[in-house]
């Protein structure tokens, strides 16, 4: 039996409780209009969640609580689901990603996806020794219709270090180079800048290499910390 009683409501009252009207009209703004907010930025949403009971419960359970959260109407809810998930991403499973990559479709902005790709990430890359083909589900993100879920398997790989796949890496961001889109070209760019903190020779001959296919936008992205 799923449960989420013990959680969601005090995760509700907490950061109801520390609403500031005045500072959600700028958070707003922030986002071009297009979402509610409680007026509370993070360092503070997260203080406020810090005293609640901590979440023991299963994958399922964690998963009806982020979803829970998620239909709530304001922001902040939402980043509260995304922590819970990159805190307790070990009680996930491969076979959880699509109901995630539903999130990530659903009112969808950069401060979400980019949280939950970071999820994704974490499970994909716990996983990776035990099951070597489980990246072919970011394979078929990279091919997905939504805009949004390609920017996930694009920055899926963000922060693995020494474990990034340049190969697969690579070949992203040539698969995406042709979009006009600025948060895939931006994305493409930032996967590329963050495999430059360990392979900063193979990026700067990647970008030598294609620089006529990829975008003015990603070449600078990617070569910040380069030159």
């Amino acid at each position: 039996m799923v449960r989420i009683s013990p959680w969601r409501l005090p995760i509700e009252m907490a950061l109801r409780a520390r609403a500031d009207a005045q500072q959600a009209v700028p958070m707003k703004a922030y986002m071009l209009g297009q979402f509610e907010f409680l007026g509370i930025r993070a360092g503070p949403r997260r203080e406020a969640l810090k005293g609640l009971p901590q979440f023991t419960g299963t994958a399922e359970d964690l998963l009806a609580l982020a979803h829970s959260l998620w239909r709530l109407p304001e922001r902040e809810f939402r980043y509260a689901a995304i922590d819970l998930l990159a805190k307790h991403h070990k009680r996930l499973a491969v076979s959880d990603l699509p109901r995630i990559l539903e999130w990530v479709q659903t009112d969808p902005w950069w401060d979400t996806v980019d949280g939950l790709a970071g999820v994704v990430g974490d499970i994909v890359l716990r996983v990776k020794t035990s099951q070597p083909d489980v990246q072919q589900h970011m394979d078929a993100a990279l091919r997905h219709p939504h805009l949004w879920v390609r920017r996930v398997a694009m920055l899926h790989q963000l922060g693995w270090r020494e474990q990034t796949d340049q190969e697969r890496l690579f070949h992203y961001a040539l698969t995406l180079a042709p979009e006009t889109d600025f948060f895939i070209r931006k994305a493409i760019g930032w996967a590329l800048r963050d495999h430059a903190r360990t392979q900063p020779e193979a990026v700067r001959a990647f970008l030598s290499r294609h620089a006529e296919q990829l975008s003015g936008l990603t070449r600078r992205e990617a070569a910040k910390h380069l030159n």
